[in-house]
């Protein structure tokens, strides 16, 4: 389920008044996510350069090239910054780039089939999985731990998922 580009990190709003930016990295090293510049947007702007200016709480502070105001600072926030996949490393044994779970299909031990990733999602804690029921809009979050989540096989496409008694 691989794709060609990586979610490395997103805008979360401006910084100061000069066109700085709170700049949240999804990368294991969050100041890693300069190196890999230039980074493009969903809409297809690319950013050639980015400098860490500092930090500020859940954020990187940094400054983009051609954003030279507050107005186009927050003009930006949300945007999501992405990066080739060959410009990465390749993943470490159990670890995984986040879009290459997207769509993979979630089976219990017994295997029956719960769902298909939505995405993934970490809000401070760990990673966890949004799973979308299937013939349903509703979807339910997997904790991916190995204790939730003991096999991983991207070649097949697919997560075997041990779920929480009472979770599903």
């Amino acid at each position: 389920m691989t794709t060609d580009k990586v979610l490395l990190g997103a805008i979360a709003g401006s910084f100061g008044v000069q066109g700085d930016v709170r700049l949240k990295s999804f990368c294991a090293d969050p100041e890693t996510i300069a190196d890999y510049a230039p980074l493009e947007t969903k809409d297809g702007r690319v950013f050639a350069q980015i400098v860490l200016t500092g930090r500020t709480k859940n954020a990187l502070t940094a400054r983009i090239d051609g954003i030279t105001t507050k107005e186009e600072a927050d003009a930006l926030k949300g945007a999501e910054l992405f990066a080739p996949r060959d410009r990465l490393p390749p993943a470490e044994d159990d670890e995984y780039y986040y879009s290459d779970l997207i769509g993979l299909s979630v089976f219990d031990t017994g295997g029956e089939l719960i769902g298909t990733v939505r995405s993934v999602q970490n809000h401070g804690a760990s990673d966890l999985l949004e799973v979308r029921l299937p013939d349903e809009p509703a979807t339910v979050l997997l904790p991916f731990t190995k204790a939730t989540i003991p096999t991983v096989d991207l070649e097949t496409g697919r997560l075997v998922a041990d779920p929480p008694d009472g979770l599903l």
